[in-house]
């Protein structure tokens, strides 16, 4: 139990370290190569102070996650214990690939200098790709679970079915995470509450590859947060909004609980849906909106709240869906 702890906090605050050394020296760089956000005139107004904020900081606490993990896995290498850890390295490997994902399409914007980047199809398809593989190769490991229980039935959707559904979820949620990612501090303070949750889970089963989990969303998080939160000297962009929402998603398989797993990305799942209403309601009505802006985040925004109060308000809502996940485990 006493190595089970050390190991936690030695990964967690490795990779707290390594995050915050590398936004600073990487801040500088992107600013010296004008990687800059653009806003777009649709987006709240107010936002267009924010332009020119460096993005792809996620690059950061990804290359601080892949040193303390490349670390990890030698480790337990040298231990004989690699094989204990599969379901971790496929969850990391599905963060990293859809981090890969995220990159190009930063880099696209930037490239193009306006704030479209790959297309929506583009990807999806990419997206789709690597989910389908996640999943493939967790169930010819036999880490998948089993099947989703519908809830007060006896029933469950399980064979192939299930398969496809997991991918469209994994694949929703994630996005999920990249629509949440619009205000100072959101995506790194909701996904660090996820951490948290993962974390005590972890604990009270003893299950090291979960508890690395947790402790890089932490990590990662709060490292970042030094530099992200309001007013933000950084963006973490797609590439680190893609990464932490599939490793969230990605901790839910691994630990077999994906109805945890969806409470715990309610908040991205709330994000994305609010943006897809919006459209479907502004087509249906020929013109009239849902929200006063979407995704969610920027309706309150409108409503007149701060920042600050927006990231603390959708941060203590994602303490309340992880404290519901707990019992969905």
């Amino acid at each position: 139990m006493n190595e089970f702890r050390i190991t936690y906090a030695v990964v967690a605050v490795a990779v707290f370290l390594i995050t915050v050394a590398a936004e600073h020296f990487l801040i500088p760089i992107l600013r010296s190569h004008k990687l800059g956000q653009k806003i777009l005139d649709i987006g709240p107004r107010w936002h267009k102070s924010k332009e020119g904020t460096p993005i792809m900081g996620g690059i950061g606490f990804i290359l601080a996650t892949m040193l303390v993990m490349a670390a990890f896995f030698i480790l337990s290498a040298v231990r004989g214990t690699s094989a204990d850890y599969i379901p971790l390295s496929l969850t990391l490997a599905l963060a990293v690939g859809h981090g890969g994902i995220g990159f190009v399409d930063d880099y696209c914007k930037l490239v193009k200098k306006q704030n479209e980047g790959l297309t929506r199809m583009q990807k999806l398809v990419l997206q789709l790709v690597i989910t389908s593989a996640y999943v493939c190769v967790m169930v010819y490991t036999g880490n998948m679970p089993k099947g989703l229980p519908i809830p007060f039935t006896d029933l469950s959707i399980g064979g192939v079915a299930w398969y496809i559904l997991a991918v469209i979820l994994i694949t929703g949620v994630i996005n999920g995470a990249n629509f949440t990612d619009g205000i100072d501090g959101l995506a790194s303070s909701v996904t660090c509450v996820g951490g948290v949750f993962f974390s005590v889970v972890a604990f009270l089963l003893l299950d090291t590859g979960l508890s690395m989990v947790g402790a890089v969303l932490i990590g990662a998080t709060l490292g970042f947060l030094i530099y992200n939160f309001h007013p933000a000297r950084v963006f973490m962009g797609d590439t680190g909004s893609l990464f932490l929402g599939a490793l969230v998603i990605g901790a839910a398989f691994q630990a077999g609980a994906p109805w945890a797993g969806l409470s715990v990305c309610a908040v991205f799942i709330i994000e994305l849906l609010s943006s897809t209403l919006q459209i479907l309601y502004f087509k249906l009505t020929h013109g009239k909106r849902l929200f006063k802006m979407a995704p969610i985040h920027h309706h309150f925004e409108q409503c007149g709240w701060s920042e600050n109060t927006v990231v603390l308000v959708f941060t203590l809502a994602e303490a309340l869906f992880c404290i519901l996940a707990y019992f969905l485990i």
